[in-house]
């Protein structure tokens, strides 16, 4: 077992259905400037005046920087808790409307699809639906990500799933009316 990731949470711990709060952030006028400045540079990201008069109606967030502020939750939340061994991918992103100067956003992360890599049984791979909000609770964006995840004994092939969601705040298995019986999978990741 690998010694950095050894007191993890592994691919055998993780539940399809799971959902984990991830925190939230706020999004200030400075941060949105100074990444539009670097990384994203039009006038309704850098200017409050011109911003007023586009589309958005105010001083917004580039898209990619809801995504990058959304990874940090991510990290911060759940990955660095797994033995997450990196990203393959994600798809099905959409900013569903734009975050604004003073805005708080928030996400949670929900375990979509889990599945024992064929060719290396090592690895599983862990399909993450995020959802990502505003203070108001309407919805800025969203995505589903895919995660290479080490499994605990590759030689054991796929364990069964637990029957319950992971409680991550008490460690034990909790009780949820998130999962139900005999449902269709919500999605395959390829690898």
């Amino acid at each position: 077992m690998n010694p950095v990731t050894a007191d993890r949470r592994h691919f055998e711990d993780l539940v399809v259905g799971e959902t984990i709060n991830l925190g939230s952030t706020l999004v200030t006028k400075e941060m949105i400037i100074s990444f539009a400045r670097e990384y994203d540079p039009f006038p309704f990201h850098l200017d409050e005046a011109a911003a007023k008069k586009s589309l958005l109606g105010g001083l917004a967030s580039s898209g990619w920087q809801t995504a990058a502020l959304t990874l940090r939750l991510l990290g911060d939340g759940f990955l660095n808790k797994i033995a997450s061994a990196g990203g393959l991918g994600f798809s099905d992103l959409k900013w569903k409307k734009p975050v604004m100067k003073g805005d708080t956003i928030w996400a949670t992360a929900t375990i979509a699809d889990l599945r024992r890599s064929r060719h290396h049984p090592q690895w599983g791979i862990v399909a993450i639906d995020l959802d990502v909000r505003n203070q108001k609770g309407q919805p800025v964006m969203s995505m589903r990500l895919a995660n290479l995840v080490e499994t605990r004994d590759p030689e054991t092939g796929t364990q069964p799933t637990p029957e319950q969601p992971y409680d991550v705040e008490h460690g034990t298995i909790a009780p949820s009316p998130l999962r139900g019986e005999g449902q269709p999978p919500t999605g395959e990741v390829k690898t």
